[in-house]
């Protein structure tokens, strides 16, 4: 391997990260390798210096220099587990829309979306049961809560995966959650902007409110009905991504989610046979589709759940309001931009008077 070459990105592959093309493409190029290329400015797309982390669009060229004998030996593969007849039929039965770019689940509460330490069971290790064994196994492109419901959307192709999972981190895709929340809030419709970090001393488990060292976090609240004094039945609408964020901002307004004992303990139970199970469901999912118009797909409600509404007298087919379209960015979110957008431009700057700085260089040479 001691050529220099060059590849074309595929229509497959538009869209991905530069470090997965080299996982899907050039397997023999390790993490080692590529690191190296781009230290080095070696490695480029459509000749300018490229970092592992770069995004890349089809009909662009990649250059690849040569790989060093120590560097040509690939990460050995994971093994995947063959999954038993009732796994597949488990993940079929999640199923409640697919087409040849995405599949949609409803998850149920319980069951995670991604494995961990102590996490055997989860979405991520049915994917294959979803497709032939011979076709490529669909990924995760965004998370819900082990025990939040509803529905979770899945990418059957890489292309799809990129273009998917750039809309949700461009904020782009509209999620649309139904909770039971104890009390009644006393303004109807209603938008919480309280930034959310990491609590100390949970081992990351657990967020909480810091005002000042907090990441930007907004969601909006619509009640939908209410149950007296007692509880109500709530829309949420989250317009950042924050780990947790619907059941810590609802905490910190004094209407924590039913069943949320991780953030309010046990003021998050109702008394009688209201389930002690977590009330909360994304209900409705919207997203451009890769190959044009929209991926638009409602998760019915888990039984604990269906079972509540009933209970307090809570209609359902009362809980799906219009989606409007998304408030204008709030002053903390306006500030972060023109910061970030401030910092850009002095970057640039900087680029510019280092690149005059050289030219002028190499003319006296």
């Amino acid at each position: 391997m001691s050529d220099v070459r060059q590849f074309t990105v595929s229509e497959e592959d538009d869209g991905i990260r530069l470090d997965r093309w080299f996982k899907r493409n050039l397997p023999e190029a390790n993490f080692t390798a590529v690191a190296r290329m781009a230290r080095t400015g070696q490695l480029r797309v459509d000749g300018k210096r490229a970092t592992p982390g770069d995004r890349i669009e089809a009909g662009q060229v990649i250059r690849i220099p040569p790989i060093t004998p120590e560097e040509h030996a690939p990460a050995p593969r994971k093994q995947v587990r063959k999954l038993t007849d009732e796994e597949v039929a488990f993940a079929r039965s999640m199923v409640i829309s697919e087409d040849p770019a995405a599949i949609v689940l409803n998850k149920p509460p319980g069951l995670a979306t991604q494995g961990g330490t102590k996490t055997t069971e989860h979405v991520d290790g049915l994917l294959g049961g979803l497709v032939d064994e011979d076709a490529a196994r669909p990924k995760l492109v965004h998370r819900l809560d082990k025990d939040t419901s509803g529905a979770l959307l899945v990418a059957r192709t890489p292309r799809a995966a990129a273009f998917l999972s750039k809309s949700f981190s461009g904020r782009t895709a509209r999620k649309i959650y139904w909770a039971v929340v104890m009390g009644v809030p006393s303004i109807d419709d209603g938008m919480i902007e309280l930034p959310i970090a990491k609590q100390p001393g949970t081992g990351g488990e657990k967020m909480h409110v810091d005002e000042e060292n907090g990441q930007v976090a907004r969601t909006r609240y619509r009640v939908i009905e209410r149950a007296g004094n007692r509880a109500a039945f709530v829309e949420l609408q989250p317009f950042t991504g924050r780990t947790h964020q619907l059941r810590v901002h609802m905490a910190a307004i004094g209407h924590p989610i039913v069943g949320d004992g991780k953030y309010a303990g046990q003021e998050s139970y109702l008394t009688g046979s209201i389930s002690r199970k977590l009330h909360l469901h994304a209900r409705r999912l919207r997203i451009d589709h890769p190959d044009g118009g929209r991926i638009d797909v409602t998760a019915e409600p888990p039984e604990h759940f269906a079972a509540t509404l009933a209970s307090l007298g809570f209609d359902a087919a009362a809980g799906d309001l219009e989606i409007e379209d998304a408030p204008p960015p709030s002053r903390t979110e306006q500030k972060a931009r023109a910061k970030q957008h401030a910092k850009q431009v002095r970057k640039e700057r900087r680029g510019e008077r280092r690149n005059r700085g050289g030219g002028a260089t190499s003319r006296r040479r």
